[in-house]
């Protein structure tokens, strides 16, 4: 069949394409895996988003580098099935109700009682809980959206409960008084990982506690948080501390309670922090709660669950806890026990969802015994079996690891899986059961009430590879597709979800739940700031693709971030994806133009191939090599530089400028051999493409194969990933013709410093000094002159070895060239070297500003570090510049001024 031209568009509009193409996905089964497909498997399950959550820019970064692994091995041939779904994110989810509740019916959840609020919780879901989803089709993940799963699905609800009671069955479960980290704000426990530390400028109190029968004497303690010492019950010292050796024993009163406490003696105490004397608070401080537990002391909670201080504060009861310091602090002084106050900024422990400076509170809370699941866990990684990417992370999985404690997994909400316990109140038993149960199996009796908790959201996340495959029921997902192949997520979830997820799975099956964890880096603004509401400096996933398109904020992201670091983002940078995507539009668009007479695709070895053409090809497939290589390893910053270098610079901006002659020739055959290249690469790099920029690959996917008789071959996302064939790969070509393209862009560049206008004809002359790399090289350049000062825009080319240097030309060398650009007659030499002279004392003047600025070491120690790090990179491209500057003013020569003038 003999094909004719197609005329593309103009301009790549994405919104039409993209819809349309996602739609042509879904109905093609594309995205869904069976269990029975012969064809080896390759799973991914999602870090499920939060139910309340909003697509953000590390959503859209960490659903990218999936979805470049599932399409890659989907076009590997794998039977690949990434699993979908989302986190009912028990306390997010909560608040949002509560919220909505408050302002809409200026009702509690208490007034509702807890049936009816969960109801409403439902509703809300049910309402609003696929909207990241919908977003994340937006991004174009290609999930197996049939296999979408709820963390609270009947079916990871029994999951939930089922290994609940196996860990209580085996001891590992237990029920305790201990201190949590509590949240005033929400009324919950929270775990360690959710207690995050935060910056906060702080005071230490330096307070006098008098000390029982000496009159006059005091013991002076310090204290971040003076509210607390309403529940101290004693002070410690070191017990080798001289200065203090002689309270040990003695009895304080305890300042504005009057009650009496004993000084003790515990290594525990830092003699340099402070006073040397430590007010011990067992009920509000984990430290002292040890120290407590050391010495027997009584613990006093003086707080209630919302943060107010409780009965046991006396004349503070009812006072918030920032009240409370306030009123203390001034009673103190009034009373002449206050000694001094200092600034002292300190970190604080801050609630991961709602940032609300969290209390130790003393309380009984369930907790999982990690010590004993954790060893097996760091067991698998010490053998390799479960390898982190980059492989620095495994050291911090295995010093978390080596240092865990228990977990608590209570939370005091509704909202979430409940905790599978009852209580008989007829006997007192505590009957933990799979399914709800009728009456006591001790004393039969039906009065029985389950525990009013419910489970960290993290207990059900931490099952997630199984209980999305059918776990604990024996089926064939499960047999199947577990062990999962790869985990993609960010480093700060290591210890919340994938140090749980190992110990869960080696618990629950006896095997890891994944091969490989890619950990990547956050996505900051152009700053280094993280991104947040509070800085305003967010920006969503979903402006970028309605101003770009999907592909591009794809690529772009691909394209900046390093593996395993932060990376730096405006909203201007996504012009790389766009600018990509309409380089490789036109460059589509240029070659379905020019298919008359194209008559479907040939065996490349059996045509008269052109020099370019192999070179072309040599690029080609070791690009492909390079890329298969780079995802296969797991890395996705080295592959995504490849295919743009490859894209951009040997299609679009050699290959297609050398070829357009061929392509547009009066011979056929000629015509013929340019069509097939051209063809043949742009399907290699539309397959090659397709992982990091689905929708516009599919659609010039289509595009060709209307162009070139091929209308009924598969959708771009099921066709074979490319093979690197290693006979394609020519160095020696590639050598030559990396000469050549050198040689342009360094005449290019002549262009550009000096302002030579593109249509102006300029002269060059090349030479090298004598020896047989130079003589060669000049060989090369002599057979290929007329395509070297076609591409150049010459109009005239000298080679040869030994040609002298004019006066006053730009010199640029290219391996053992010189190459020579007479700039007389070109530009007014006098005015481009005061240009240039000007430029460059402005730049010096620059340099030197920055230099000193990093040379004050107040600034390089206070600024922050992202903002020293930016003026040491200002430093380095302003040293650049001038270096740039010198060359040009060098090339006019010393006297360019007055030849000019005298001229």
């Amino acid at each position: 069949m003999t094909s004719k031209p197609i005329e593309l568009q103009s301009r790549y509009e994405p919104r039409e394409i993209e819809a349309r193409i996602w739609q042509a996905w879904e109905r093609s089964g594309a995205f869904h895996a069976e269990p029975d497909d012969p064809r080896p498997p390759y799973t991914i399950v999602i870090p499920p988003p939060n139910v309340t959550g909003v697509l953000h820019l590390g959503h859209a970064l960490n659903n990218t580098l999936q979805d470049v692994l599932i399409r890659y091995h989907r076009m590997r041939g794998d039977n690949a099935r990434w699993v979908p779904g989302t986190d009912h994110a028990g306390i997010a989810t909560q608040n949002v109700v509560e919220r909505m509740l408050r302002k809409e019916e200026g009702k509690t959840r208490h007034d509702l009682g807890r049936e009816a609020f969960l109801e409403r919780v439902w509703a809300w879901k049910e309402k609003n809980g696929s909207r990241i989803i919908e977003q994340l089709k937006r991004l174009g993940a290609s999930c197996d959206w049939e296999r979408e799963r709820f963390t609270m699905d009947e079916g990871l609800s029994r999951a939930v409960r089922e290994v609940f009671c196996r860990l209580y069955e085996d001891g590992l479960i237990y029920r305790g008084e201990y201190l949590v980290n509590w949240c005033p704000r929400c009324e919950t426990a929270l775990s360690d990982e959710e207690a995050i530390p935060t910056e906060r400028k702080g005071k230490l109190y330096r307070i006098r506690y008098p000390v029982v029968g000496e009159e006059g004497a005091c013991v002076v303690v310090a204290t971040t948080r003076p509210e607390t010492m309403l529940g101290d019950t004693a002070v410690a010292v070191h017990p080798d501390d001289e200065r203090y050796r002689h309270w040990i024993g003695k009895r304080v009163r305890l300042p504005l309670v009057g009650r009496e406490i004993p000084v003790i003696a515990d290594t525990y105490v830092d003699r340099e922090f402070g006073t040397g004397c430590l007010k011990i608070t067992p009920a509000h401080d984990l430290n002292d709660f040890e120290v407590g537990e050391r010495h027997g002391l009584e613990r006093v909670n003086v707080m209630t669950p919302d943060g107010r201080i409780n009965e046991r504060g006396g004349p503070y009861a009812g006072l918030d806890r920032f009240e409370a310091r306030k009123r203390i602090v001034a009673d103190l002084e009034a009373q002449g026990l206050l000694e001094g106050i200092d600034p002292h900024p300190h970190k604080v422990p801050c609630c991961e969802r709602c940032d609300t400076v969290l209390e130790y509170y003393l309380s009984e809370q369930w907790f999982v015994r990690m010590a004993p699941l954790a060893e097996k866990a760091i067991e698998v990684v010490e053998r390799g079996e479960v390898r982190f990417h980059p492989e620095r992370w495994t050291s911090v999985y295995l010093h978390w690891m080596r240092n865990i404690r228990d977990w608590c997994i209570s939370r005091q909400l509704w909202w979430g899986h409940r905790i599978p316990v009852w209580y008989c109140g007829g006997c007192g038993a505590e009957i933990c059961a799979r399914e709800e149960p009728k009456s006591c199996p001790q004393c039969g009796s039906s009065d029985l009430e389950q525990d009013p908790d419910v489970l960290d959201t993290w207990f059900s996340s931490w099952l997630w590879p199984l209980s999305t495959l059918g776990w604990p029921d024996d089926t064939a997902d499960l047999r199947t597709f577990y062990p999962t192949n790869t985990l993609v997520t960010g480093h700060e979830i290591i210890f919340f979800w994938v140090a749980r997820m190992i110990m869960a799975g080696l618990y629950c099956k006896g095997e890891i739940p994944f091969r490989d964890v890619v950990i990547h880096g956050i996505v900051r603004d152009e700053r280094g700031r993280k991104m947040s509401k509070s800085l305003g400096n967010g920006i969503d996933p979903i402006e970028v693709i309605e101003k770009t398109s999907a592909d591009a904020l794809r690529f772009t992201l691909l394209y900046l971030t390093p593996e395993g670091q932060d990376t730096r983002v405006s909203m201007k940078r996504f012009e790389i994806g766009r600018n990509f995507c309409t380089k490789l539009w036109n460059a589509a668009r240029l070659i379905l133009g020019n298919l008359e007479g194209y008559e479907g695709a040939q065996p490349l070895e059996q045509l008269a191939l052109a020099p370019e053409d192999r070179w072309l090809l040599s690029r080609l497939h070791a690009t492909i090599e390079t890329v298969s290589g780079e995802l296969d390893a797991l890395r996705f910053h080295a592959p995504t530089h490849a295919l743009y270098d490859f894209t951009w610079g040997a299609l679009c901006d050699w290959w297609l400028e050398i070829a357009k002659p061929r392509l547009h020739s009066d011979d056929p055959a000629e015509r013929a051999v340019a069509q097939q290249v051209a063809v043949h690469v742009l399907e290699q790099v539309l397959k090659l493409l397709h992982p990091s920029i689905p929708f516009i690959t599919e659609e010039l996917w289509g595009r060709l194969g209307a162009a070139t008789g091929a209308h009924d071959r598969p959708l771009l996302i099921t066709a074979p990933w490319p093979e690197a064939q290693r006979r394609w790969i020519d160095p020696e070509v590639e050598a030559q013709f990396g000469l050549l393209t050198g040689l342009v862009r360094a005449l290019r560049n002549v262009r550009a410093r000096y302002r030579i206008a593109p249509t102006e004809p300029i002269t060059a002359l090349v030479t090298g000094a004598a020896g047989a790399d130079a003589h060669e090289q000049l060989g090369i350049v002599q057979r290929s002159e007329a395509l070297v000062r076609r591409l150049a825009r010459l109009g005239s080319l000298e080679i040869g070895p030994g040609i002298e240097r004019p006066r006053a030309c730009a010199t640029e060398v290219v391996r053992d060239l010189e190459v020579y650009v007479p700039l007389e007659g070109l530009i007014d030499l006098a005015a481009e070297r005061e240009r240039l002279e000007g430029q460059l004392a402005h730049k010096r003047k620059q340099l030197e500003g920055v230099r000193r600025k990093l040379a004050n070491p107040a600034y390089v120690e206070r600024a922050p570090a992202e903002v020293v790090a930016q003026t040491r990179e200002r430093e380095a491209e302003l040293e650049r510049e001038i270096a740039a500057l010198e060359a040009g003013i060098a090339d006019l020569g010393a006297g360019a001024g007055t030849a000019e003038a005298s001229a």
